[in-house]
C-alpha cells in the first residue's frame, strides 16, 4: 500500500511538473491589432473635418488609428490650448471593398461638440462647458489611378440630438497627389477638393486644398489647409479659413502584441 502510494506521489509531481510544458507549448505568441499609428498635431487656428468649421484659436488634436482585419477604431479628438475640449469623434470604419485600383470604406461614428456657454448663477456670471451629442457616418469610394495620384469622393451625413444643429450633410470630390519629390529625402502632398455643405435649410458651396510638406523616415511634418467660400447661406462664417500645423507621427506596419493566445 505504501508503494503503491508512493508511485502516486511520484506520478501527480511530475504530472504537476509537466504542466506548465504542456500548457505553453500550446500558446502562440499573436498580435492582437494588425497595426497601431497615431498623429498628434497643434495649431494656430484649429479647423473642424468640416473645414469650413474653425476653433478660430490655437488647438491640439490627437488622431489614432487602430486596425484589425478590414474593421479600423479611430478616436479623433480636438482641444483649445488651454485645455478646453473642442470635440470627440469616435470613428467605427469598414473596408468594404479593396481592389488593386478601387477601395470603398464605409464607417460611423458618435460624437461630442463642446462648446463654452455664459449662465448667470447665485448673481454672477460664469462660464459652462455644453456638450452636444451627434449621429454620423460616412461612405468614401476612391479610384487609384496611378502610385502618386487618385481620385474620389466622400459623403458624411450627420444628425444632432441637442439643441442647435439637427441635420448635416457634406459632400466633396477630391483628388490627390502624393509623394510628390522636392529632393532626395523631402516630398509633399497636395489634396485639393470642392464640397457641397448643408446644415438644417441653410446651404454653402466651397474649395479647399490640403498640403504636407514631410522628409522620408522622419515622424515630424508641416501641414496647412487652405479653405474658400464660393457661394454660402452659412453665416456667420469666414469667407477664407487657413491654418499651418505641426505634426508627429507615431506607431506604423509593426504587430502590436496583446497576449498569447490559446490553442484548442
Amino acid at each position: 500500500m505504501k508503494k503503491q502510494f508512493h508511485h502516486l506521489q511520484m506520478i501527480t509531481l511530475y504530472v504537476f511538473r509537466m504542466l506548465p510544458v504542456l500548457v505553453w507549448g500550446q500558446l502562440e505568441y499573436k498580435p492582437f491589432l494588425d497595426n497601431f499609428r497615431g498623429t498628434a498635431s497643434v495649431t494656430h487656428n484649429g479647423i473642424s473635418l468640416v473645414p469650413s468649421f474653425s476653433l478660430g484659436e490655437p488647438a491640439a488634436i490627437f488622431d489614432v488609428k487602430m486596425t484589425k482585419g478590414k474593421f479600423s477604431f479611430e478616436p479623433d479628438m480636438r482641444f483649445a490650448l488651454e485645455g478646453k475640449p473642442w470635440s470627440f469623434l469616435f470613428w467605427f470604419r469598414y473596408k468594404a471593398i479593396q481592389k488593386k485600383r478601387f477601395t470603398l470604406r464605409i464607417g460611423a461614428h458618435p460624437a461630442l461638440n463642446f462648446r463654452t456657454v455664459n449662465v448667470i448663477r447665485n448673481g454672477a456670471n460664469e462660464e459652462l462647458i455644453e456638450s452636444r451629442r451627434f449621429l454620423a457616418s460616412e461612405i468614401v469610394p476612391n479610384y487609384k489611378i496611378s502610385d502618386k495620384v487618385s481620385v474620389g469622393m466622400y459623403y458624411l451625413t450627420a444628425r444632432g440630438f441637442d439643441e442647435g444643429l439637427r441635420s448635416s450633410d457634406f459632400l466633396t470630390v477630391n483628388a490627390s497627389f502624393t509623394n510628390l519629390s522636392i529632393s532626395e529625402k523631402l516630398y509633399f502632398n497636395v489634396s485639393p477638393q470642392a464640397y457641397y455643405l448643408r446644415l438644417d435649410d441653410k446651404t454653402g458651396y466651397y474649395v479647399v486644398a490640403f498640403i504636407t510638406l514631410a522628409k522620408k523616415d522622419f515622424p515630424l511634418s508641416i501641414s496647412s489647409i487652405l479653405n474658400k467660400a464660393i457661394d454660402t447661406q452659412i453665416v456667420p462664417e469666414d469667407d477664407f479659413i487657413w491654418n499651418i500645423s505641426l505634426n508627429y507621427s507615431f506607431g506604423g506596419n509593426k504587430k502590436v502584441p496583446k497576449k498569447s493566445v490559446q490553442k484548442i
